[in-house]
């Protein structure tokens, strides 16, 4: 810069590009021209739109037309004759023959002689054309074409272009299956008709008076089909299931989708069971900007085995709208069934969003909540009310009813000398069967005060806490002491401190921030006899990493428990140098009480050890591949663990993943029957067991895959759930079959046996219940094969 300065020469600056129609040199200012460089607009591309995955109509019709061949004969403006090699272009459309005539006035072309069509990636060739350029009509004969989204293709007599979006292909065949230069070669699937229309607007293809050939054998006549030719979403009847269930016999399902619009869809799905009778299953989804929903239902008259209607619903929805007065919001979760035997008798109805599965739970809830907020403030009211599917050989206890529940809260923000505050204001009104509960319902009056200041540093926090607790009973009928109301009033106080050490360490040639964070919880609430107060909505919290630093024992607000003890915890981390990824972590964590904690659950005595269980944990993730993760809860009188889940997982590529899972529970003062299970999943390719080859099959050959889950009960020495299959996946087509056995109740499972062939690019036949959601359920970190398979470009099939 200096040099340039001394020898008077004047720097040289590069001109920002311009697009057609802006000012050349001569029209800037001087003002302009003599700005510094840092004052010029920087450099800019402009988009083309030849670039344009697809071409706007407007632009399609001013686009010039190119002709270039060995030898071009006629009129400018008004015919063009090529002979050898010929070739136009225009736009996205390019068209190559032996010879062409181009009509200029009326844009159309005639052309024989192995002559080829790109348009927009789909590809046709065939021995003689006549077409309408821009408009793309007219025909082909002696066709062959292939699609550039699916990568379908096949042949046919003649193909009628009818414009830019729609034509029809006469004595067709349609296939995805990769064609080989091999002489021998036959598609694995086929499909062969006398006539099939194809929508390029809806990507649609309509077959008529056809048949489905697979591996050369004929399985399915096809007097009329529709299949897709994108990934779009389209009207029609799905392909059938056909199935057999230990239970229902025989089944057959025919689902309908209905496209409704690009935010709504509907699937109605007529159902025969050859044991029980015929229903009619149906969902209906929709989404819009501030809300959203699914809706299903199935009914069945006169079930044969039942000798009764049965039939279920379920609505889902969620809501969220600005008003002038706040944020409102509505939101419904709402299932019901015909009978107790429901969830037993229909445990493998699934659905695109899982709904119909959630109706065979045994608790159904109906949950109704009406919200709003604005600003520090927040209003909620909720009715929940519930139904119990009961089995005389294992029943449970109905939870309560809140008819209705309505709370508000009060949070405000950026208070002064950095306090944190919030106040909570709950009823609730309480309802249950006493034929199973045993105690008077209830309106309960909760009032919730917090006040805290958290100190915070780079190298620690400490943060001590007020609350007071107040609740009020109004029961229906009188206690055993003849009170028809109870009220409890509680302060608690506690104090959160840890602190931070970090140090630059290398394990195994890697570099670590390693750090050692010890933590001390300490909380206090007096002792207030809570015995004569029902229980209605409050549980004993689980003993983990996360409750073990909490106030209160209990989840809900029917106990507070009288604590007096000091939580004291060490974790240190392993972060990667470069990513800050968690490598390693490990926690120990234990509870130190200095007085006896005396209410507690009905039925539970006093809990007067001083010394609590030993909360031990791991992670690792030393790689991307492997995980390991565990959690014991260790008692040192005993010298035994009294709780342990220990899980590994091994991922080392798409469709090889291996997890498992070993999970122990003791008898303890809130758990009365103990367990012992392993639970392994799986799925992995068996062409190569250890190797990291490619994970697409290809034209050479396909891959088998193992796939399943296996939940076994050491305790009772027996597999509870049992889900294995086999996947073969081959360049244009997918083949399952899947074992499922579920069980139901101590006694009684559900076994099918499930077989699935995708056609890929066109359609999938199953014979029993849908396995590929059986499988999605059951196996950790499934992957559906050929999921991940994006959208070409048409510049990605480009001449």
């Amino acid at each position: 810069m200096a040099q340039a300065q001394a020898d008077g020469a004047p720097e040289r600056q590069l001109q920002p590009a311009r697009a057609l129609g802006e000012p050349g040199p001569q029209a800037v200012s001087a003002a302009s021209a003599a700005a510094p460089a840092s004052a010029l607009p920087p450099p800019a591309l402009h988009a083309s739109p030849m670039l344009d995955e697809n071409i706007p109509s407007a632009v399609r019709g001013q686009q010039p037309v190119f002709v270039s061949g060995d030898q071009v004969t006629g009129q400018p403006d008004i015919k063009a004759v090529i002979d050898g090699h010929a070739e136009l272009r225009r736009g996205d459309t390019v068209i190559r023959a032996d010879r062409m005539e181009y009509d200029v006035p009326e844009d159309r072309a005639t052309a024989e002689g192995n002559v080829h069509i790109n348009r927009a990636g789909n590809v046709y060739e065939g021995t003689l054309l006549d077409l309408q350029v821009d408009a793309f009509s007219g025909f082909f004969s002696d066709a062959r074409y292939r699609f550039l989204e699916t990568g379908g293709h096949g042949e046919a007599s003649r193909v009628d272009f009818i414009d830019n979006d729609h034509s029809v292909v006469y004595n067709s065949t349609y296939t995805t299956c990769e064609r080989t230069n091999e002489d021998s070669w036959r598609p694995d699937w086929i499909l062969r008709a006398r006539k099939i229309t194809l929508d390029r607007a809806e990507d649609v293809g309509t077959a008529e008076n056809g048949v489905l050939e697979f591996k050369g054998v004929p399985i399915l006549p096809v007097p009329r089909i529709t299949f897709p030719l994108s990934d779009k979403r389209k009207s029609g009847f799905l392909p059938p299931t056909i199935g057999l269930d230990s239970v229902s016999g025989i089944e057959y399902e025919q689902p309908y989708y209905w496209n409704i619009a690009p935010n709504r869809d509907a699937t109605i799905t007529p159902m025969l069971m050859s044991r029980r009778g015929a229903a009619l299953a149906g969902e209906f989804r929709y989404l819009e900007p501030s809300y959203k929903g699914t809706a299903a239902a199935v009914y069945m008259p006169s079930d044969q085995l039942r000798d009764r209607d049965r039939w279920a619903y379920s609505l889902k929805h969620n809501g969220q709208i600005d008003s002038p007065i706040g944020g409102l919001g509505l939101n419904l979760d709402i299932k019901r069934v015909s009978d107790d035997n429901y969830w037993r008798d229909f445990t493998q109805r699934s659905s695109p969003t899982g709904m119909y599965t959630q109706l065979t739970q045994r608790l159904l809830s109906a949950d109704a909540s009406l919200n709003w907020s604005k600003g520090d403030h927040s209003v909620a009211l909720r009715t929940l009310k519930w139904q119990t599917l009961q089995d005389a050989s294992a029943p449970i206890t109905p939870p309560y009813d809140r008819m209705p529940q309505l709370q508000w809260r009060y949070a405000p923000q950026d208070l002064a000398g950095g306090f944190d505050a919030s106040v909570m204001a709950d009823y609730s009104s309480f309802h249950a069967d006493r034929y199973y509960t045993n105690q008077p319902n209830a309106e309960r009056s909760f009032l919730s005060a917090q006040i805290s200041r958290p100190f915070l540093a780079p190298a620690g926090f400490v943060t001590p806490k007020v609350m007071l607790n107040t609740t009020n009973y109004q029961f229906d009928y009188a206690l055993g002491n003849g009170a028809t109301s109870v009220s409890r009033t509680l302060p608690t106080f506690s104090l959160d401190s840890g602190l931070v050490f970090e140090r630059d360490t290398q394990f195994l040639g890697r570099n670590f921030l390693q750090t050692l964070e010890p933590r001390a919880f300490y909380t206090y609430t007096p002792y207030r006899d809570q015995s004569m107060i029902p229980i209605y909505d409050t549980a004993p919290n689980d003993f983990n990493f996360a409750s073990i630093y909490t106030e209160n024992s209990f989840g809900g607000n029917d106990r507070i428990a009288d604590n007096n003890l000091l939580t004291v915890g060490l974790t240190t981390r392993l972060l990667d140098a470069d990513t800050g990824a968690e490598a390693v972590r490990l926690g120990i964590a234990q509870r130190v009480r200095f007085s006896d904690q005396r209410v507690n659950m009905p039925g539970v005595s006093t809990i007067s050890e001083r010394l609590s269980d030993v909360l031990l944990g791991a992670g690792i993730n030393w790689t991307p591949e492997w995980a390991f993760d565990s959690t014991v809860q260790y008692n040192p009188k005993t010298s035994r663990s009294m709780r342990s889940t220990i899980g590994a997982r091994y991922s080392p590529g798409k469709y090889r993943t291996v997890s498992a899972a070993y999970r122990l529970q003791k008898v303890t003062d809130f758990i009365t029957e103990p367990s012992e299970q392993l639970d392994v999943g799986w799925q992995w390719p068996l062409n190569d067991l250890w190797g990291d080859k490619s994970e697409r099959a290809t034209r050479s050959g396909g891959r088998w895959y193992t796939v399943g889950r296996l939940n076994y009960s050491m305790k009772d020495s027996k597999f509870v759930d049992t889900v294995v299959g086999l996947e073969y996946e081959a360049c244009c087509w997918i083949g399952r079959v899947v074992l499922e056995r579920l069980q139901n109740t101590l006694l009684s499972s559900n076994t099918r046996l499930m077989f699935q062939v995708e056609f890929l690019g066109f359609s999938r036949l199953s014979l029993g219940s849908n396995p590929l959601q059986s499988l999605q359920r059951n196996v950790p970190r499934y992957q559906m094969l050929n999921q991940d398979v994006t959208a070409p470009s048409r510049f990605t099939q480009y001449d």
